[in-house]
């Protein structure tokens, strides 16, 4: 026996589909959850093409048809944040954006599926918080502190519970909390890096010094470490004109040392070339031998050469 199907319209079958949907979920979807997919898609092409506006209002499309599609939630709060201008602060209509950009990163950092992109809802929420933002570190300091209860042993967490208290004044508290970086992950040279940048804001030179040679010590293949060391022992000794003749010399020493072992790791770093260079020549400004003297300079115009060289030829050698 033969079955005929009669034919309907496109108007009809699109109608058909739609009590399909909502009658049986399509067995795995409802007709608003596709419409919700439909705009999540949309969505993500407009965020890629960072058209933040159109972005967001897909997005309010996606949680307007399915509120539970909490793989958008990010997504919108952050298309909001990117339409927020600091500059315009005051202005009702952009102030919105950022108050809905703090609602949705709150709903992303709780329901988000991903652990990965509650934590980042979570960094970027701080962020709104922050000085460039809103600047209320009151609203920012009890998130951090959830982020170090869910992962205790990242210490990207206390750098940020520190910088909070370093922007409010809380030395002693900002220190206290790169402390337990260190404590946590002890081989880490990001935590002795985080803690140079703390001390030499506060102006505390010698456990800068110490903090980076830590930091370059646990990176013992990798020539910036120690680059950036004779970096701050030159600007130490260029700079700062209380030290005496003799802390001068020892500081461009130990500047020379570190672009040494610069050098021994990759002898091509035009850095590090440039950087002996100039400590070189001030080497040779506290000398009273002449022949020492020339002895310096001559070696500082060889390393210059070389570095131009190698610049020239647009190989810096990082």
């Amino acid at each position: 026996m033969r079955i005929r199907f009669r034919s309907v319209s496109g108007a009809s079958a699109a109608l058909l589909l739609a009590l399909s949907l909502a009658a049986t979920g399509c067995g795995k979807y409802s007709y608003s959850s596709l419409k919700a997919r439909k705009a999540f898609k949309d969505g993500n092409a407009m965020y890629g093409a960072q058209d933040w506006k159109k972005a967001a209002d897909r997005y309010e499309e996606v949680v307007a048809n399915d509120p539970d599609y909490a793989q958008a939630f990010f997504y919108l709060a952050n298309s909001y944040d990117n339409l927020y201008k600091p500059a315009r602060a005051g202005e009702q209509a952009n102030d919105a954006y950022m108050q809905k950009a703090i609602e949705w990163y709150k709903k992303s950092a709780e329901k988000d599926p991903e652990p990965k992109m509650r934590k980042l809802a979570m960094e970027y929420l701080v962020a709104a918080y922050g000085p460039d933002k809103l600047n209320n570190p009151a609203e920012a300091e009890p998130i951090v502190k959830r982020m170090i209860e869910i992962d205790a042993n990242d210490p990207t967490n206390y750098f940020a519970l520190a910088k909070i208290y370093s922007d409010a004044g809380r030395y002693d508290e900002a220190e206290a909390a790169l402390m337990k970086a260190k404590e946590v992950k002890p081989n880490d040279p990001q935590v002795y890096t985080a803690l140079s940048n703390f001390y030499n804001q506060q102006g505390e030179f010698e456990k800068t010094m110490d903090a980076l040679t830590q930091a370059a010590n646990l990176a013992p293949n990798n020539p910036q470490g120690y680059q950036l060391i004779a970096t701050f022992y030159w600007e130490k000794a260029y700079k700062d004109k209380r030290l005496s003749p003799a802390q001068q010399k020892d500081y461009i020493a130990k500047g020379i040392e570190a672009t040494d072992k610069a050098l021994s790791l990759n002898k091509d770093y035009a850095e590090a070339l440039t950087y002996k260079n100039i400590l070189l020549r001030m080497q040779a400004n506290l000398e009273t031998d002449q022949a020492k003297r020339d002895k310096l300079i001559k070696e500082a115009d060889e390393l210059k050469s070389r570095a131009m060289a190698i610049m020239k030829a647009g190989k810096a050698g990082q």
